[in-house]
């Protein structure tokens, strides 16, 4: 029987909606041992009681934890939208977890302090956030065109729409993002194919490997083998969730 999912994602607040994607909680009720996350092209803010606040970069593969029973929480942000609320390069942060107060001091040892104590711990994160005053640049803004099409862009368009060059685009987005435009067109369409699959049990994998903007099957197996070490079956079978990353 499948065990209940202890993952579980809200709305931002609406101030924030632009710049963070969903706050998310984990209830680990007991020992979890080898949680997986898998790339998604995003940043988050983590909490919990054992580590405190981390800043959580974009990954290029699987990360797995071992969990003790507690309630981790985390903001996500968008692909590309986290460099004004880390104060930091996301390509500095790529694959690493690191202390929150390594970027921002003394503010993140008094918040950590708060959130011991916040019952609606997530939220009481979510509020310590201010968006930015400016609105998104023109790399934020092909960053998030590139999202909202699951990763099914031409990449030197994008650079274009940016007024970039190829070269000058590729050299912003993996600062901003903290991966390259065609490596998060991968992670984004990697992503949207285990949406699919999740959302419609049963469905043919040749069928959720083009709606995804795979060429072919074979294609969407190989992007799972680099991204989990995983076939999708067993991806899809045995990850109760995500968070982060």
């Amino acid at each position: 029987m499948r065990r209940p999912n202890p993952y579980r994602e809200q709305a931002p607040p609406a101030a924030l909606a632009r710049w963070v994607e969903c706050l998310w909680t984990l209830d680990c009720a007991a020992p979890m041992a080898g949680y997986g996350v898998a790339p998604d092209g995003c940043l988050d803010i983590v909490y919990s009681p054992a580590d405190g606040l981390r800043a959580i970069g974009a990954m290029t593969v699987e990360q797995r934890y071992d969990l003790e029973p507690a309630r981790i929480c985390g903001v996500r942000f968008r692909p590309g939208m986290a460099g004004a609320f880390l104060k930091a390069p996301a390509a500095e942060l790529t694959d690493r977890a690191l202390p929150l107060e390594d970027l921002w001091g003394a503010p993140a040892r008094a918040l950590a302090e708060r959130l011991a104590n916040a019952p609606g711990t997530v939220e009481a994160l979510a509020g310590a956030l201010r968006a930015p005053e400016a609105a998104p640049d023109p790399v934020q803004r092909a960053i998030a065109a590139m999202t909202a099409a699951h990763g099914a862009v031409d990449v030197d368009a994008a650079a274009r729409d940016a007024n970039l060059s190829p070269r000058q685009f590729r050299r912003r987005c993996l600062e901003t993002a903290g991966l390259s435009p065609k490596h998060l067109c991968r992670v984004l369409r990697f992503r949207r194919a285990g949406e699919l699959a999740a959302g419609a049990p049963g469905l043919k994998w040749a069928l959720i490997a083009a709606d995804a903007g795979y060429f072919d099957q074979a294609h969407l197996i190989r992007d799972f083998r680099e991204f989990t070490g995983r076939t999708p079956m067993s991806v899809l079978s045995n990850t109760p969730g995500g968070a982060g990353g």
